[in-house]
């Protein structure tokens, strides 16, 4: 419950008193001030926005929550609307704005994307040169904190911390820096006071995981190597992030009611400070403007000094236009499958035999056929076996059959359980799919597609006496197709800028084996007494710092890169064939997937890492693209900081920055035409032929056609012309595409996305 402060005005009348009172509920907003107005008599930004709060308001000093200098101007603070409003009227504020509320996107790995083996030679250096070049590479993660004794981040073998780290771990009752943290651990921050000011309540002040999220995405990106790593016996083998000889620093921005931007921001500015490399952050909202994206805001900020920020591009998939973390200068992750499976079964009275997934890794039922039922309960919802929803008296000693959604999927198993159900048929419905996610169940459960499900709701039905019995297949590798886009995985297109395509990737984010609290079960229900050091999770959250890890091994390998040439690298050189040499599939019907789910594809760190040719970009690039979406001036400054923009310089098209990758929007204008620059990260002398594929709808030419690069860093314009034919039945309002340049060596592919706005 948020502060409220309390004013009571008090009336005589005739001797009786009366008194009414009058409650504003203070909020946390956001502040950004024109830093570049700073009066001289101040020494710092800090003391100027110290004493400018307070005399705009007569809020208490404590007010004053966060100032920020590095990821923003301004400060956040706890006010009434009024204050706000008071605030908000003075020539040195920019903008107000009330904080918001981002959630949390929810070890075959190394093997799936080919690091087991090492990556083999880059640039005429080792592997071992690569992992000893990544030592000085610095992973900072905002998220749910960590678990420090978490085998995962040992420091066995690993140097000094480097010279120019400038953070710390902060000390907490539960949290001793000398003990916990090391040369691996380098740096455990927590930041709550937006969290505590929203939700009124104070939660364990500590950089300590309770929730399990922050220790697995954080061993994800550069967990140590962990030999006989499992979840209870699944997925046993060795777990490794992706960058093993990388550092780690954790800033814990997420609580059980949510992630406040005010914490976010604050955590964002700290990490800038502090040295890290890389940003990670498993974590998003919904789209909103640039200038209204705290991530958005601190990001640019991290962007200008060099650091790369990988973001998870949300959970709501598979439907359309449901981004998170769209901003041409963040890379937006999407989420794929592995090649391993976690099978199960379930085998009915009718002899028939169904195929699911599951982790459950208790004793089991057993091989006696019991009673089915479906949809036995007191009200409407117990098909989807909410809590409360089943009659015991009906599912007692019985398997009962539960529909996707609603609740979560272990919350469901818990009901049957506690109802006195033996087992489990988690079945997908339309919503869903055939998408299958495992999880470890408290009773014997087995997750199935949605036409396994209906299946088998149908003989529920239909039989006499409908009876099943569910067995566990273990773990298997080697599965085909692989990978396959989680129709979890939130789509395109993007909503803010339609002109730039997202997600940008899509990295392993579907069962993934990673380190995991000691707080807490592997389900994450408080009647979950089960402990175990390494849990599996899909998410979005799981592929983003997959994506991180790589990017600071490309960051190792080429400490001069920019993070737009990184995330060039990343995104020219993925694939979009999984392992039958098919086109990529989504999981959400099995049909082929398209760049608005898999962005420039599935990543691959081996190519990544000598990719030909980078797009790279520059602030000053990504301020002309800000100039060219009709921004005012102090939106831009919002963004880039800078007191002296004029936008002189702006895109005609957004879609004129120079990324790796093309959206197209074809309005009254049946032609657009965009340039891109490349530049030569490959050898002297290296020349380039262009392959475009182009769909049926669309004329696509490129000049020139050929590009030679004699040095080493030379840069080459190109130019695209795609043109809207004249009589193509364009009802499907989109389409796809591609363009690639090729040597011997390299190939650099883009894809293009066509939209026919209705005019």
């Amino acid at each position: 419950m948020a502060f409220r402060p309390v004013i009571w005005f008090c009336a005589i009348a005739f001797l009786l008193h009366s008194c009414l009172l009058v409650v504003s509920a203070k909020k946390t907003y956001i502040v950004h001030m024109k830093h570049h107005q700073k009066p001289a008599s101040y020494v710092t930004h800090t003391e100027w926005y110290s004493d400018h709060f307070q005399s705009l308001t007569s809020a208490a000093p404590d007010s004053l929550l966060y100032t920020y200098a590095a990821a923003y101007h301004g400060f956040a603070a706890a006010l009434t609307p009024e204050e706000a409003e008071s605030i908000r009227q003075s020539e040195s504020v920019l903008g107000v704005y009330e904080d918001t509320l981002y959630s949390l996107h929810t070890t075959r790995t190394p093997e799936f994307l080919g690091l087991d083996a090492g990556l083999g030679p880059w640039a005429g250096h080792s592997l071992q040169e690569l992992n000893q070049a990544s030592q000085d590479v610095i992973i900072g993660v905002l998220d749910t904190g960590v678990w420090p004794e978490s085998k995962s981040f040992s420091d066995f073998n690993m140097p000094n911390v480097p010279a120019r780290w400038r953070g710390e771990c902060e000390a907490a009752h539960d949290f001793d820096p000398k003990i916990h943290c090391n040369k691996k651990l380098i740096g455990a921050r927590f930041f709550s006071k937006g969290h505590d000011m929203a939700s009124g309540t104070k939660e364990s002040q500590s950089p300590r995981d309770k929730d399990g999220h922050g220790t697995h995405t954080a061993s994800t990106a550069a967990g140590s190597i962990v030999q006989n790593a499992s979840l209870l016996g699944y997925a046993k083998g060795n777990a490794r992030g992706m960058a093993t000889h990388a550092r780690l620093a954790t800033y814990r921005v997420c609580w059980k009611s949510g992630c406040l931007g005010s914490d976010i921001l604050a955590a964002m500015e700290r990490a800038i400070l502090d040295g890290v490399d890389v940003l990670s952050m498993s974590l998003g909202g919904g789209s909103a403007p640039y200038y209204r994206d705290t991530i958005a805001v601190g990001a640019f900020a991290a962007m200008e000094r060099g650091i790369l920020v990988s973001c998870s591009a949300g959970n709501s998939g598979p439907a359309k236009e449901s981004l998170a973390n769209v901003a041409p200068w963040i890379m937006t992750v999407g989420a794929g499958t592995l090649d391993r499976d976690f099978p199960a079964f379930a085998t009915l009275g009718n002899g028939k035999k169904y195929n699911g997934m599951s982790l459950y890794s208790g004793k089991g039922m057993g091989r006696r056929l019991v009673e089915l039922v479906y949809n036995r309960g007191g009200n409407s919802s117990s098909n989807l076996c909410l809590a409360g929803s089943l009659d015991p008296a009906s599912v007692r000693g019985k398997v009962v059959v539960c529909d996707r959604g609603i609740s979560p999927r272990v919350e469901k198993g818990a009901v049957v359980r506690d109802a006195g159900g033996v087992g489990m048929v988690l079945a997908n419905t339309a919503e869903s799919g055939e998408e299958l996610v495992a999880d470890s169940h408290l009773l014997p459960a087995v997750a199935v597609g949605r036409k396994v499900g209906d299946l088998i709701r149908q003989y529920v039905k239909t039989a006499k006496k409908p009876t099943a019995v569910l067995s566990f297949g273990g773990t298997v590798v080697n599965v085909k197709p692989s990978p396959v886009v989680a129709a979890f995985s939130s789509r395109g297109p993007n909503m803010v800028t339609p002109q730039i395509l997202k997600p940008d990737v899509i990295g392993p984010g579907v069962n993934i084996l990673a380190a995991w609290s000691q707080a807490v079960g592997p389900t994450g229900l408080d009647k979950d007494t089960r402990k175990t050091q390494f849990n599996i999770m899909s998410g979005t959250s799981m592929s983003c710092p997959h994506i991180s890890g790589l990017a600071a091994l490309l960051k190792a390998a080429h400490p001069n890169w920019s993070p737009s040439a990184i995330k060039s690298a990343l995104m020219t050189t993925a694939y979009t064939l999984d392992n039958t040499n098919s086109p990529l599939r989504d999981a959400a019907g099995y049909s082929l997937s398209t760049p608005w789910a898999h962005g420039a594809g599935h990543v691959d760190p081996h190519k990544a890492l000598s990719p030909g040719l980078v797009y790279d970009a520059t602030p000053e690039d990504y301020i002309a693209f800000l100039c060219s979406l009709g921004y005012t001036i102090e939106m831009v400054q919002i963004i880039a900081k800078r007191p002296n923009i004029t936008c002189a310089r702006k895109f005609h098209n957004p879609g004129q920055l120079n990324y790796p990758s093309f959206s197209v929007l074809f309005g009254k204008s049946k032609v657009v035409r965009y340039s891109r620059e490349l530049t030569n990260v490959g050898a002297a002398g290296s020349v380039y032929q262009v392959s475009v594929e182009a769909p049926q709808a669309v004329a696509m030419t490129v000049k020139p056609s050929k590009l030679v690069f004699k040095n080493v860093g030379d840069k080459q314009r190109y130019t695209v012309t795609f043109v809207s034919k004249k009589g193509v039945n364009q009802l499907a309002r989109n389409a796809f595409g591609s363009i690639a340049w090729k040597n011997a060596q390299h190939q650099v592919k883009s894809p293009v996305s066509f939209s026919w706005t209705r005019l």
